[in-house]
Formats: C-alpha cells, sequence, structure tokens
C-alpha cells in the first residue's frame, strides 16, 4: 500500500486503476449475488459518466444530485461528477420530499442520478428541466437516460485536470433539527485536509475492508468510508437494504465499522432479547469457554474482523459502551465533528474515556466561548453556505473561528465532553434555564426506550417523552414503570430541584424521519416532538397521581 499524498479523489481512483487494475474496490450484494467492481472496471465507468456529463454542455461547476440507498454506483456518480468538473450534490434516500424538492432547487441542479429508494418517496415532484439518470438497480427510478446506456455510448474521457484546492468540491446538505437544510460549501482543500488528517490518527493496514450502510450523502460516510477506501485502495461492501444488516455485516466483516448510537442499541438488544445481560456477562466470563463463546458473538454480529470501531450523532449509553466492551471486548471510540467542520476530536486506542468524545486532533484548533460553545478554525472548515451569506457571517465569529452551536467542556487530561446545543437550552415555567442532552443521556441507558426527548418550555417541571424500544413492547407495563421509576430516581437525585423530571410520558408512535421527528441522520427533531405532543405534554403536566404516563 502506498503512502497518502495529497492527492485528490479522483487522481486516487486513477492511481489504484494504474497499479493494481484487477484488484477488488466495490462489492455490491442484490438479487441473491455479489456484484464486484476491480479499481480498472470502476475507473472506465467513471471516465465514461464523465465524457456523459462533459457531453451535456453544462458550465463547470454546475450542481448534480445523487439520490438513493448507498450503492457501487452512488461513489461511481460522485466521482464522475467531480472529473467532469461538475459538483455533487447527495440527497438523503429517506429524505421528506418537500426537503429534496428545496435542496433541489436551491442548488439549482442541472441533473440526479436516482438509485434504489425505500420508505418515503423522496422524487414526487422533481422540477423542471432536472436530467434523470437512471442506476441499473431492482427498485431504481427509471430516467431520461440509464447509466449503462450513457456509459455504452461515450469513450472515456482522456484526461482529467485536477482543480485548485479553493474550488468548490460537494454541497452538504445538513439534516436540519430546524428550518430547511442549508447548503454546506466544501472545497477539494476541505476534503483532503479532514480526510487526511483523520486517516493519519489511526494505523492503515493493507487489507483493509470497509462496510457502507450511513448516508453518503453525510459528510461522515463521504469521508470515512468511500475517502477511505480511494487513499487506502482498501475494498467497500454495501448493504443492500437496512433488513439485511444482520445477514450482511457478517458476510462483509469489515476491519473498520462506523456506526451511530441507535444502531449499536440495537445489535445490543438483539442479544438481550434471548438472553438477560447479566447471563451474558456470566458466561463470557467463564474459564476456558469465555473466550470461545465471545469470539463466536462478535463473529455473529459482523465485528469479528474490526480493528476499530467509532461511533458519532450523539452521545453512545454509557451502558452500551459497556455492554460491547465488556460482552464483546469491543471499545467504541465516539468522536466529534460536523457538516461544517468535522475535524474535531475522537477517542483512539489508548487514548479513550468513556463519556467523552476524545481529545482534539492535532491541529484542530478547538476552543470554549465564555458561554462555553465549541468554536473551531482550521483548514478543514467549510467555505460558508451556499446562497446564504447572513448564515455564513453568524455562525463565523469576528475573529474567524466557527460556532458549532454545542456547547461542551474539557476535563483536566484535555478529553472533550458534550453538554447539549447552545439552543436546545431551554427555561422553565420558574425562569430557570435546563440543558437537556446530559439528562437524556443519563436515562438513555435504560434500553426499553428507544428515542426520549427532555421538554420544559412553559412548564413548572421538566417531562421526558420517549418512545419504546421493541424488546420493552412484549414486556409488562409494571416491569417497565418500575425499572423507569427507578432510573428516574437514580438521575433525579444528581440533578438541581428545577432540574428534575417529574414525569415521563410513553408514547406509542414510532419516531422515525418519514414521519419527520427524526433527522435523515437520526437525530431527534426537538421542535418537531413538542409540536406533535403539546396537547398531551399540557394536559398530563397537570397530572401528577402518576409518575409514568402511557399516552
Amino acid at each position: 500500500m502506498s503512502e497518502f499524498h495529497p492527492s485528490y479523489p479522483v487522481e486516487q481512483l486513477l492511481h489504484w486503476a494504474a497499479s493494481k487494475p484487477d484488484a477488488t474496490w466495490l462489492i455490491q450484494p442484490g438479487q441473491g449475488d455479489l456484484r464486484r467492481w476491480s479499481w480498472a472496471e470502476a475507473a472506465d465507468q467513471v471516465r465514461r459518466m464523465a465524457a456523459a456529463l462533459q457531453a451535456r454542455g453544462w458550465p463547470q461547476g454546475s450542481r448534480v444530485a445523487i439520490a438513493g440507498l448507498n450503492t457501487a454506483h452512488w461513489m461511481l456518480a460522485d466521482l464522475a461528477i467531480q472529473m467532469a468538473g461538475l459538483v455533487p450534490v447527495g440527497l438523503f434516500p429517506r429524505q421528506i420530499s418537500r426537503n429534496a424538492v428545496w435542496i433541489l432547487e436551491h442548488c439549482e441542479a442541472v441533473a440526479i442520478f436516482m438509485g434504489p429508494m425505500t420508505g418515503a418517496d423522496l422524487l414526487q415532484s422533481l422540477p423542471d428541466g432536472l436530467f434523470k439518470i437512471g442506476l441499473p438497480y431492482l427498485g431504481a427510478p427509471a430516467g431520461d437516460a440509464s447509466w449503462d446506456d450513457l456509459v455504452a455510448a461515450h469513450a472515456p474521457l482522456a484526461s482529467y485536470q485536477p482543480p485548485s484546492p479553493d474550488t468548490l468540491a460537494t454541497l452538504v446538505y445538513t439534516s436540519g433539527t430546524t428550518g430547511n437544510p442549508k447548503g454546506v460549501m466544501l472545497s477539494f482543500g476541505n476534503l483532503v485536509f479532514s480526510s487526511a488528517a483523520f486517516r493519519a490518527t489511526l494505523p492503515v493496514q493493507p487489507d483493509e475492508r470497509l462496510f457502507s450502510y450511513l448516508p453518503l450523502a453525510h459528510l461522515l460516510e463521504r469521508t470515512a468510508v468511500e475517502m477511505a477506501s480511494l487513499y487506502w485502495g482498501s475494498e467497500v461492501f454495501f448493504l443492500e437494504r437496512i433488513e439485511k444488516m444482520a445477514e450482511q455485516l457478517p458476510e462483509a466483516s469489515p476491519t473498520r465499522f462506523v456506526a451511530v448510537p441507535l444502531v449499536l442499541a440495537r445489535m445490543q438488544a438483539g442479544y438481550t432479547m434471548r438472553m438477560p445481560e447479566a447471563q451474558l456477562r456470566r458466561l463470557v466470563n467463564r474459564r476456558w469457554i469465555g473466550g470461545l463463546l465471545q469470539r463466536r458473538l462478535v463473529s455473529r454480529i459482523g465485528l469479528g474482523n474490526a480493528r476499530v470501531v467509532l461511533s458519532s450523532g450523539a452521545q453512545v449509553p454509557r451502558s452500551t459502551l459497556e455492554f460491547f466492551r465488556d460482552v464483546f471486548d469491543i471499545d467504541i471510540y465516539e468522536c466529534y465533528g460536523q457538516s461544517e467542520a468535522l475535524y474535531c476530536s475522537m477517542n483512539r486506542p489508548g487514548h479513550a474515556r468513556i463519556g467523552s468524545v476524545g481529545r482534539p486532533f492535532p491541529d484542530a484548533n478547538l476552543r470554549l466561548s465564555g458561554e462555553g460553545e465549541i468554536q473551531v478554525r482550521h483548514p478543514g472548515v467549510m467555505m460558508g453556505y451556499y446562497k446564504d451569506p447572513e448564515a455564513t457571517a453568524e455562525v463565523f465569529t469576528e475573529d474567524g473561528w466557527l460556532r458549532t452551536g454545542d456547547k461542551g467542556e474539557f476535563d483536566a487530561d484535555g478529553f472533550l465532553y458534550i453538554t447539549g446545543r447552545v439552543k436546545d437550552i431551554f427555561k422553565t415555567a420558574k425562569g430557570k434555564y435546563v440543558a437537556p442532552a446530559p439528562i437524556e443521556g443519563a436515562m438513555a441507558g435504560n434500553d426499553d426506550l428507544e428515542q426520549l426527548c427532555l421538554i420544559g418550555i412553559n412548564l413548572t417541571q421538566p417531562v421526558l417523552v420517549a418512545s419504546l424500544s421493541p424488546q420493552a413492547l412484549g414486556k409488562p407495563r409494571a416491569a417497565v414503570e418500575a425499572r423507569l421509576l427507578a432510573d428516574m430516581e437514580r438521575v433525579n437525585a444528581r440533578l438541581e430541584d428545577h432540574e428534575q423530571i417529574a414525569k415521563v410520558l410513553l408514547v406509542k408512535d414510532h419516531w422515525g424521519i418519514e414521519n419527520g421527528l427524526m433527522t435523515p441522520t437520526l437525530k431527534i427533531r426537538r421542535g418537531e416532538v413538542e409540536a406533535r405532543y403539546a396537547d398531551v405534554i399540557a394536559r398530563e403536566a397537570q397530572r401528577r397521581e402518576a409518575l409514568v404516563a402511557w399516552v
């Protein structure tokens, strides 16, 4: 494996196509089969599609969208767009249709690649004049032209001229917990810096294998999987659809795995639903057979070869981190970043502390404002928000630091802890301020709860609104309530009087992307939760006869 050099993604594709043309890069399951692309085959497809895009005559820098589930062709389209001198814009596969249309109109997209879809139909009403290219997958919408036809009709693009580092490389639209998504402008220099610095933190081995299932529209997956594979020359195995995770993750058996807390919690629940956690812990600690059983359990979930497991997006409950460590012998390294500045901090082997998001990366330049907001300045920080100079001016300080909107604190050893969002802090009817994130994190260890949101605006005391996990739905109500009450007592004992949870409201609804209660990156839309349950919250907050209400 060659050492990293500061070239762009397309250059890396061409490098591997020349140096190891027959080695496998992409592995795509589908219809009971595995389809593979070598580096040479992938480069040929990319060159041909780039020529097809250039033949349309669009001006350099025109925006081209990519929609659908993660597939080999998602990455091929991304590279073809770059090679043609255009700007890729990813759309989340389960994005609410109105948001997808807003993004396409806002960025003035000239074309869209359409892959297989699930859930909400984000392509219900595409803007007029958009050139539609269908990707070759079952479930992908038909377009004005197909990928295969365009590739067959065009000779490979003969040459590639790398752009300057300050050229716009991609638009990443934030998932937006409030309001319309913002288009984060990232230059080639931004991407190369963040990707190189991120990879340099963790040692690389020649046989790295990656698993792509988190949305490629999100910068974390683009950097930690797509760009990492291009710079490492490693294989990428794609998840066909979420229902096949338990089958295909073991088949892929990646050496590195990136997760969000909800995915880790569901992996944990897959075992604790069948066997009490205490019994699992006793079994893996038994002499002679404990190690063998542990290896079998880890192999069964697909992480038998995992050298590094990362998590980002939200805090992982301590109980889940301890479960993976004690039962699976897997350390989960929580990291922190955002689309505007991916490169911030990370726990890593030999330098990890549960509950933190690690120490800042070298040259990340993190500081805390007077009110505790995390601010950052380095070459990976975005250029600004697309067509939104006011929001861009607002998000930067006068001396040029990015305001992340997250509050944090450092411990004596330099580990960073996220304590909430600046805008999430609310004032109760008593005039007291409450930061919900730490309280939600403390209650998140209860695996009977799948999602939870602390509400307190205009209430004398906060209430916790929560949706139940699948395993809790099969339990007696009394058992669920007893555990909740014990957790409430434990958490409230550590809180100031005005912060204490007055009541838990257990709702039957599933919180998902399709009903607007979660973002495509699985963050809770706090404002949507407050609005949906406003009447229930107001009514139940007045009823103090029970501390748990099923609504």
